[in-house]
């Protein structure tokens, strides 16, 4: 099986696990309003939707852009594999303070341990690498803006959930902002 294939395989059946596991959540007691992230999906799905029309228009946004090197490809779907572990070691650290939403679940506050003793929004860290792992193995013009893209959409994102989460949590999320880095590890 080339990398190519086995990448795709590993993001769909994580996609698949996590859309499972929200079943598994705590008690909402408060969300964000939809209002200030509506811009910010709209965007999204424009983006989105460019890329589609981008590749239906331009069939060399399809070809791949360097040749398949498949002992780095392999070593790229192992970071993507480990990116979705980091993602999981913070839902299941998380527990029923996790939201597919912006949202605040019943006994919220501030996680400061595990995956996020490291990064503020270690899932968004995660799926961010992921992306960037799948779209070099992918090698492709379309699967690297796609990664850009989302690396955009979620950084822009992590900003709007930490005002909601600095409004519902005080002081004691503002004192960990400033000790731990909001998505890159080191790096404030």
């Amino acid at each position: 099986m080339p990398a190519s294939d086995a990448v795709m395989i590993l993001c769909g059946l994580f996609v698949l696990s996590w859309v499972v596991a929200a079943a598994w959540a705590g008690q909402t007691v408060g969300s964000m309003a939809p209002g200030p992230l509506r811009p910010l999906y709209g965007a999204g799905a424009a983006a989105g939707l460019a890329l589609v029309l981008a590749g239906w228009a331009w069939p060399w946004t399809h070809e791949r852009l360097w040749a398949e090197m498949p002992v780095i490809d392999w070593l790229l779907v192992a970071v993507c594999a480990a990116a979705f572990a980091f993602c999981w070691w913070a839902r299941i650290h998380l527990g029923a303070l996790w939201s597919a939403g912006v949202a605040r679940k019943e006994g919220h506050r501030v996680v400061d341990t595990g995956p996020y003793a490291i990064v503020r929004h270690p899932i968004y860290t995660g799926s961010i690498l992921a992306g960037f792992a799948w779209a070099a193995v992918r090698a492709r013009p379309l699967a690297i803006a796609l990664a850009v893209l989302y690396a955009v959409f979620m950084s822009i994102k992590a900003r709007h959930e930490e005002r909601f989460l600095r409004e519902e949590l005080g002081p004691d999320y503002d004192e960990y902002s400033k000790r731990v880095p909001r998505l890159v590890p080191f790096i404030h």
